[in-house]
């Protein structure tokens, strides 16, 4: 297995290495202002009257077979500080525009919107986004991986927009160092995407094929500079904050207490496209706390990362490995114990180098005895081919400082753990072929943490069929106690086969059946279970979806475990369980201003028992300033005694409130009956100046049975983007 991917990946590496650009003639020419564009969002600055035009856009979505319906108009200009750009999109019906809030980085399904994508270095691998919504909000990220977009960077800019019965106009001003490029390029690669929910339609300036989002780089066009962009300035930039926090543990019983804090951040670039990045005394107090989900999984569970600092450039830290094999993962990083300080270096040294460089220090606890801790990652990622690459990564936790030199102390903090890898990502010019390979290497104090991990995929995807094949290898004694690896000791061979058919006339715009198989096994390849699934999808011309599914399970434990995770009996080590189920996954179309999702799961469940899992989504909106939400899980299970017959529920209900585009309130409560949890967590947003906040946050945790307070939190936190 593992020599037959690796030949189809060396074949495709061949088949792209000299490679075209595949909408090279796309070029749209960007020409140096001479007079003054006001960002008002009207667009009838003289200015743009001289401005070459983008438009004539294809359709992407529901079917990529010829123009788009709703006509586009893109025009771009730039002077010594700034590039602009304006965008007029016109309609052929109502001018009722599809909007969910005025909320920053919308989701991108939910909104008429625009978006622009750029990839200065025209690598087709990174670059940057920005955009809008048809009422203004902005929409900004870094792009890594030729398509993905992290929309938690953010960056200095101005916009605004307008709209009337027949159109609605964007307009934009960024400076040029809000983004990184190389001095002296004059072309970079570019492409514009809309999406009008009207119509139901996703178009952009260059032909993309409807199995690929807009964004991917591989199909970008290219804008002209009448001259290169201005030589990058220097960037410096200064982010302080200062709060003050009161806070109450009432479980044990202890006084409110009121706490001051300052810190803050400094981002100096070290060249146009590499970045220095300093955090002292960070605090993460504003951000969002995590969806809560019914856990009847035997292996943990993973939470993306949402602190700031650890995002920007984050896909050269986190996108190493894969979702179950991570050597890094940050969220170790401050678990429980205060951030001293930390500096990162993160960017493009060349147009075919990107560099990552972390180093983040801990404050020991007295009361476990856990040491301080330092955390140093090293990413190095190289271009090659078309738009495929080599990546380098070592991890490295040390531990120091103890408060005594017990064996029981260094075994339960070791001195430290290391993990170093190589990994190849394939991407074809066309995108049609992806894949990944690699190796890892853990270093411990002992041989329990000395292992190695081998994985590797290769995935083709056109507009009718996609398939993939996946192999893991992951060592008994293999530890990643900075990253993400939830099982250890197997062995595991998994793909899938997918078919779409597309009616010609009709409400459905295509359908078809994806199959899907996995097996995990001993080092020895001894079977221990497998899960087995076909699943039929259907899309609607209107963007609903509706999917059906029958699979097949198969577990030997190997370890005890509690089928209701509530805290009772649990199954034996070595028992055998095998069941099926079905079900089925519903979304509403987005137009609508309530929309809804039911999805359901029955079957058989561990132990010969049965086990109904219902889930609803609701949302309402009052576009553009609120929309409210509402997630609730059902699970009901029936197995033999002690278990017998248990039901519980996860509700979680949210109130978003955008009063202006720079003032907004959002409230969360979740009911978790499994956890036996009530949280409330409200957050209080004024954007003053641009990137620059205040923020007010209030939680509360309630313990659900008994019913008694556990703890609470009152956080006023102000902070200030001083730029250079």
């Amino acid at each position: 297995m593992k020599k037959r991917l690796l030949a189809l990946i060396l074949l495709h590496v061949y088949c792209s290495v000299k490679a075209q650009k595949k909408n090279e003639n796309f070029r749209l020419n960007i020409r140096k202002n001479t007079g003054v564009i006001t960002i008002d969002g009207k667009g009838d600055d003289p200015a743009w009257k001289d401005a070459d035009v983008a438009k004539d856009f294809f359709m992407v979505l529901p079917m990529d077979d010829g123009p788009a319906q709703e006509h586009s108009e893109i025009r771009m200009a730039y002077d010594e500080k700034n590039f602009y750009l304006l965008a007029t999109f016109y309609h052929s019906g109502d001018a009722k525009y599809t909007v969910e809030s005025l909320r920053r980085d919308f989701s991108f399904g939910k909104n008429d919107n625009f978006l622009l994508f750029l990839d200065p270095f025209n690598n087709q691998t990174t670059g940057f986004s920005f955009g809008a919504n048809a009422y203004g909000a902005q929409w900004d990220g870094t792009m890594f991986n030729g398509s993905s977009i992290d929309l938690n960077w953010d960056s200095k800019w101005i916009s605004d927009s307008s709209h009337d019965e027949e159109k609605w106009v964007f307009e934009m001003a960024v400076p040029f160092k809000s983004v990184r490029y190389e001095e002296g390029v004059k072309e970079w690669g570019v492409n514009f995407s809309r999406l009008d929910l009207k119509s139901s339609e996703k178009s952009s300036w260059t032909p993309v094929p409807r199995q690929f989002p807009t964004s991917s780089m591989a199909y970008n066009g290219t804008l002209v500079w009448e001259e290169a962009p201005p030589k990058p300035r220097v960037n410096f930039s200064v982010i302080p904050y200062v709060l003050g926090e009161v806070s109450q543990n009432k479980a044990n019983d202890e006084e409110p207490e009121y706490e001051p804090k300052i810190g803050g951040d400094v981002k100096f670039s070290l060249t146009p496209s590499l970045n220095l990045d300093v955090t002292v005394n960070p605090d993460f107090s504003q951000v969002e706390v995590d969806r809560q989900i019914t856990n009847l999984d035997r292996f943990e569970l993973f939470f993306p990362e949402r602190r700031q600092f650890f995002l920007e450039n984050g896909d050269l830290f986190a996108n190493f490995g894969y979702p179950t094999i991570r050597p890094f993962f940050s969220r170790r990083i401050g678990l429980g114990v205060p951030i001293q300080a930390g500096a990162r270096v993160s960017g493009n040294i060349t147009d075919s180098w990107r560099v990552g460089l972390m180093d983040i220090q801990t404050s020991s606890i007295a009361e476990t005895g856990l040491p301080s801790q330092n955390f140093g990652v090293l990413s190095l990622q190289k271009k090659v081919f078309s738009r495929s690459s080599i990546g380098v990564m070592l991890v490295n936790k040390q531990s120091f400082n103890y408060q005594n030199e017990s064996d029981t102390l260094r075994t339960e903090f070791p001195e430290y753990n290391r993990n170093l890898g190589v990994e190849y990502n394939l991407a074809s010019s066309n995108n049609l072929w992806t894949g990944k390979a690699f190796v890892l290497k853990s270093f411990s104090p002992n041989d329990e943490g000395n292992g190695i991990t081998q994985a590797a995929n290769l995935e083709y995807q056109n507009r009718k069929w996609s398939w993939r094949i996946q192999e893991e290898w992951v060592s008994d004694d293999y530890r990643a106690e900075v990253g993400f690896v939830p099982r250890t000791g197997y062995v595991n061979f998994n793909g899938y086969l997918g078919h779409l058919f597309f009616p010609k006339e009709g409400k459905v715009v295509s359908h078809g059946p994806v199959l899907n198989s996995s097996f995990y096994f001993t080092e020895n390849l001894r079977r221990t279970d497998n899960l087995n699934y076909i699943l039929y999808q259907v899309d609607f011309r209107n963007r609903s979806s509706l999917d059906f599914f029958v699979s097949d399970d198969y577990v030997e434990l190997l370890a005890p475990f509690d089928p209701t995770r509530l805290g009772k009996e649990e199954l034996a080590t070595g028992t055998t369980h095998q069941w099926n189920a079905f079900g089925w996954m519903f979304d509403s179309k987005p137009q609508n201003l309530f929309t809804y999702g039911l999805d359901a799961r029955f079957g058989g469940y561990y132990q010969g028992g049965n086990r109904t899992s219902l889930t609803t989504e609701l949302g309402y909106r009052f576009q553009p300033y609120v929309s409210l939400s509402a997630n609730l899980n059902y699970n009901h299970i029936k197995l033999p005694a002690p278990w017998n017959t248990n039901e519980f529920w996860l509700i979680g209900s949210e109130v978003d409130v955008t009063f202006t585009n720079t003032l907004f309130f959002a409230t969360l409560f979740q009911y978790n009956e499994q956890s036996r949890n009530f949280n409330l967590n409200s957050r209080f947003q004024w954007r003053y100046a641009p990137a620059s906040d205040l923020f007010l946050v209030y939680t509360n945790n309630q313990m659900i049975d008994p019913f008694m307070p556990k703890d609470w939190s009152l956080t006023l936190k102000f902070t200030y983007w001083f730029n250079k």
